[in-house]
């Protein structure tokens, strides 16, 4: 309801203004910026563009401006410290005191074409504020192949400044492509000449994808994207037009709370705000913002940083999205402090992981700490890790040393749901399943130390012995820059071994027991010492035949019993799962769960009103089922989709399972009523089939054949080796019938 009356009020905002062009243009104040490098080492290194080179991608020339930079980190193979050089401006202000001037680059999306209307919502916000003379929003949008308001023009690329409860078109410029560096330094070039002022912000708007994929989908360019390179390029250009930094950067979109993001900020902005976790369609309150800016005009980032992300909770609170809130206030002038320590420890990391006895139990603990955006078949992958979670989770191989104290150091403010309550506020790339080479190319051009680059290079390649050798990333004298590591330095095939598919079949898990039913009726294996070393987690797949040739997935149960130090594991199954009110079943998936067990939250493919989607719920530990809403998962770009819609009376929901082809079979319809609730029910009397799956350090996995298993009309549960079959086997059993769903069986 609100989103609809503030679309009516921005709609009605815009027919007043007229739509009228504005002579308000400031001319620049400030002097010439001046270039200088300020090092954490004192040690001083002059910027340097890289020179032309062709794409080999795609054949097209990249520019000297396309490769940009404002920094750069190196170490010396001598002594393995990290040594940051940055340029410098004249720390002069560039407008009138008390002024306030946030750019915003509001690209549309789907967010908008699709209905939602989102961005014209937040500038309807931004018109419902306090009038001031002190807070303005210059935005340019673009991005969308429709607006849902009747001001803005889908053919071009306009610019608008917002002011005292007003709106006018300030500028018109051939339609461009949003995600395109030019495009994003053309906009703020224009900007900071003409509204310069004593403190500026830049706000990225629209869909985000966490340090890979980077930001801003232009659904009117081939869904291009705005890369963090691209950002840096971007912001280099200008930042040579400029006395001072921006005040803030930040980012209304998804999984950009990072630290590779934060280090290329570093350079041009005094606080960076972003989300760790995805963010709901709402996204900020601007009224918020400005409001607070009207009252507070001298306000610095960190203290209007603390109004975003409040303000943020609180949209999410009224969107019932709030335990999945995560928005992080970062303090730019700590961080480099906290990149130096995170080398030093990325370093003593890579030490540990070279012992191969260790690093299968590094890995796994990796796999525990905390991460955002899915990253599950279901619903895509991001590989975004909580980079605090990573560092805790590994003590026991790796001093820590000062590394968490400077993340603590550099972290403003945060403000995160219950969800993530244990969640440190930066991310990093960590690859838990990789979706193809380039996605390691882009990461090690972006990466903020060799020795992380290194630890990710053995994951994702899978070494399992002492051959591994990062010296590809390093010169002849032991030497890394990430000028190197951006610019094609080693071969451009080195990570094509990404681009091979798991088979399923891991070599790693050996067995000394294989899986069998004993006497008890028990399902059960034991690891050798070699499967035990590189198994990181385990986990069962429950089946059922639906009509005697059509074999379906349940899903994934965590229900497995074992015992880390001897290698010995046995189901855990208790007969329960997740169904629609009917006794519908769903297929569930394990997304996350909280270290001390106290809270899991699964996802489930399913259609709505004919639509793929995830219906996400989260469990505690007495049983509770809490619907968080539908969720579209990560899309073909590597972006997270921001909305997580709440089911509404009348939705029709199709559960979608799927076949041992991994094709997909739809189940029955079922129309949601108001009042309506997820069951956590005991399933009936019959045969069903059970696999082990065993995930190795390396993302590859080992499973078993499945089992039958048997639900006797007590609930009890045996298995036995009678039925036994590979997925490619005769299932030999009969037709499931849910007229024998017993709905009362169930608990809350």
């Amino acid at each position: 309801m609100k989103k609809s009356i503030i679309c009516i009020l921005l709609i009605f905002a815009l027919v007043l203004s007229g739509c009228s062009s504005s002579d308000d243009e400031k001319d620049n104040t400030g002097t010439p910026a001046t270039e200088s490098v300020d090092t954490v080492d004192n040690e001083t290194k002059q910027e340097t563009n890289t020179p032309v080179k062709d794409d080999t991608d795609t054949g097209a020339q990249t520019t000297v401006a396309d490769k940009k930079t404002g920094f750069s980190l190196s170490v010396s193979g001598s002594d393995k410290k990290l040594k940051i050089s940055r340029a410098a401006n004249a720390g002069k202000r560039m407008g009138d005191d008390g002024v306030w001037t946030i750019f915003v680059y509001l690209c549309g999306t789907d967010l908008e074409s699709s209905g939602q209307g989102s961005a014209t919502s937040d500038v309807a916000q931004m018109l419902e504020s306090e009038g001031s003379d002190n807070v303005r929003f210059v935005i340019q949008t673009g991005g969308t192949s429709e607006w849902e308001n009747e001001m803005f023009t889908v053919g071009k690329a306009e610019r608008y400044l917002v002011q005292n409860g007003d709106i006018n078109l300030v500028d018109s410029v051939e339609l461009t492509n949003m995600g395109d560096a030019e495009t994003l330094a053309s906009f703020l070039k224009w900007g900071v000449s003409n509204y310069a002022s004593e403190k500026m912000g830049l706000v990225f708007w629209d869909h985000g994808g966490g340090s890979i994929t980077g930001v801003c989908v232009d659904e009117l360019f081939n869904c291009d994207t705005l890369y963090l390179s691209e950002i840096n390029s971007a912001l280099s250009s200008v930042f040579s037009d400029m006395t001072d930094k921006f005040e803030f950067i930040g980012f209304d979109c998804c999984l950009m709370g990072t630290a590779e993001t934060a280090n290329i900020l570093t350079t041009y902005a005094r606080y960076m705000y972003g989300s760790q976790e995805t963010e709901p369609g709402s996204g900020w309150n601007y009224t918020a913002i400005s409001d607070y800016l009207a009252s507070n005009p001298s306000a610095d980032g960190a203290a209007l940083g603390k109004v975003v992300a409040d303000s943020f909770y609180d949209e999410c609170k009224e969107c019932e999205q709030e335990n999945e809130c995560t928005l992080t206030i970062v303090d730019l002038s700590k961080f480099d402090n906290f990149l130096v320590e995170f080398n030093d420890y990325a370093s003593r990391l890579y030490e540990a992981c070279q012992n191969t006895d260790s690093l299968g139990a590094i890995v796994r603990c990796i796999n525990k700490a905390e991460n955002f955006g899915g990253n599950n078949k279901s619903e895509g992958y991001t590989n975004m890790v909580d980079i605090g979670g990573i560092v805790e989770a590994c003590a026991d191989y790796a001093e820590p040393g000062n590394v968490l104290s400077a993340l603590k150091g550099c972290i403003s403010y945060n403000k995160n749901g219950s969800n993530h309550k244990n969640a440190s506020g930066l991310s990093v790339y960590y690859p838990l399943q990789v979706q193809g080479s380039n996605e390691l190319k882009v990461f090690s051009g972006i990466a903020i130390s060799p020795y992380y680059i290194s630890i990710a290079d053995m994951v994702a390649n899978g070494y399992t012995d002492n051959g591994y050798s990062n010296e590809v990333f390093f010169t002849d004298d032991g030497d890394w820059s990430n000028y190197d590591c951006g610019n094609d330095y080693f071969d451009d095939d080195y990570f094509d071994y990404a681009d091979e598919e798991s088979d399923g079949e891991s070599n790693l898990i050996t067995f000394e027991q294989v899986p069998y039913v004993d006497e008890d009726g028990m399902y059960c294996f034991k690891l050798d010492d070699n499967g035990l070393e590189w198994a990181v987690s385990v986990s069962a797949m429950i089946a059922l035949d639906i009509d005697g040739e059509t074999f379906v997935v349940l899903g994934e149960t965590a229900d497995v019993n074992g015992d880390w130090e001897t290698g010995e594991f046995y189901d855990g199954f208790d007969g329960y799962w997740y169904s629609l009110p009917d006794g519908n079943l769903l297929s569930a998936y394990l997304v996350a769960y909280s270290d001390d067990g106290e809270r899991a939250i699964y996802t489930s493919p399913v259609t709505v009103n004919g639509e793929s989607t995830n219906l996400r719920f989260c469990v505690d530990a007495s049983g509770n089922i809490e619907i968080e809403g539908t969720w579209d998962g990560i899309d073909d770009n590597g972006m997270a989709a921001r909305e997580i819609k709440k089911l509404k009376d009348g939705d029709i929901i199709v559960p979608i399972y799927y076949l041992e082809d991994d094709s997909e079979f739809e189940g029955d319809e079922y129309e949601w009523e108001d009042g309506d609730e997820i069951i956590r029910a005991s399933l009936p009397e019959g045969d069903y089939y059970y696999s082990f799956f065993v995930d190795d350090a390396y993302g590859d996995y080992y499973s078993s054949d499945y089992v039958v298993f048997n639900i006797d009309e007590n609930g009890e549960i045996t298995f036995s080796d009678d039925g036994s079959m590979g997925l490619d086997g005769d299932y030999g059993y009969g037709d499931y019938d849910y007229d024998d769903y017993d709905d009362e069986e169930y608990y809350y």
